[in-house]
């Protein structure tokens, strides 16, 4: 990529929890010409400051869909750059295989035809499948998805790396518009008589709102190798802080007093017949630390505070949401 001329950009899932956070990072960047949005449905993109030198890249939106492989070729026409975090998680296998793993083929294989010089896609560490990982640098692990999410985003992976792309790995990813890992936990939390005592195990996490970052700085930065990065904050967090947060999420919206800690054996027997509740539990159970520091060191972005303040930022979110947890 030459870096005297400003790139244009491809972003897929612009309206998606991370995907708008990329969008969101581009606003003001004097250093990108032009975004180019590919989606199934409308989206606003950031408004320009002003008119002419200094007001960031111009925007366009085009429609279309890992599925229809003619909108892939037309969106990548005339890109420099593709940020790619579209995919679908959970549900049918057929359609995780269709959209993650086929529609991911047919978009790189756009992109490399149109002439794209750089390819950056968002992954997830669940790829390694459950740990323990502690400390665990990249290229250490091997693959071993466990869900069929895992396996099409693993096999969505191998199209990027194969054309010599990078693909960002976070664990835990938290923030205004988290429909997964914070609902999740208290759920599960809510499924107990008391409070989980789950041991000492640390775990990585990320704001979303970093890690949208993290992807702009990955398609822009002179440094970026291909090849997987672990994204997540240099600080891994303890199992005991993350059940916190979610045990005061939980107090706001029961009203009943909780009963005595319950241990991670007792739960497992508690909560035999719920079926999300084995994932959740032996995921709490095991380290998941994953340690990299080049997003922070090599792609321009700041990790911010931790988890402590990061979740602070996102609270009041979290407790008018969670009705429908």
């Amino acid at each position: 990529m030459d870096a005297t001329v400003a790139p244009r950009l491809l972003l897929t899932g612009a309206t998606g929890f991370i995907g708008s956070r990329v969008l969101a990072a581009t606003a003001g960047r004097d250093d990108l010409a032009h975004v180019r949005l590919l989606t199934r449905r409308p989206v606003d993109p950031p408004a320009r400051t002003a008119d002419g030198a200094g007001s960031g890249p111009g925007y366009e939106t085009v429609p279309g869909d890992l599925t229809d492989p003619d909108s892939l070729r037309r969106a990548c026409e005339g890109v420099d750059v593709l940020v790619h975090c579209a995919a679908a998680v959970g549900g049918d296998e057929e359609l995780l295989r269709t959209v993650n793993d086929e529609g991911t083929r047919a978009l790189v294989r756009a992109a490399v035809r149109a002439g794209v010089t750089r390819i950056v896609a968002l992954s997830t560490a669940s790829v390694h499948g459950r740990g323990p990982f502690r400390a665990a640098a990249p290229g250490t692990l091997p693959l071993a998805p466990g869900s069929a999410t895992s396996r099409t985003r693993a096999a969505a992976e191998g199209h990027v790396l194969d054309a010599g792309g990078t693909v960002l790995r976070p664990h835990l990813v938290y923030g205004t518009g988290d429909r997964q890992v914070m609902p999740g936990l208290v759920r599960l939390l809510d499924a107990l008589p008391g409070p989980l005592a789950a041991g000492d195990t640390l775990h990585s996490m990320i704001d979303a709102d970093t890690l949208g970052r993290v992807l702009l700085g990955a398609a822009l930065a002179p440094g970026t190798e291909p090849g997987p990065y672990h994204v997540d904050h240099p600080r891994p967090v303890p199992v005991t802080e993350l059940l916190g947060a979610a045990e005061r999420l939980l107090a706001h919206r029961r009203s009943r007093p909780r009963g005595t800690t319950v241990d991670l054996e007792t739960a497992r027997v508690l909560l035999a017949d719920v079926p999300f509740a084995a994932h959740h539990l032996a995921m709490l159970a095991t380290d998941h630390w994953f340690a990299d520091d080049r997003p922070w060191t090599e792609l321009g972005c700041d990790p911010g505070p931790g988890f402590t303040a990061g979740f602070a930022r996102h609270e009041a979110w979290y407790r008018e949401s969670f009705g429908g947890v």
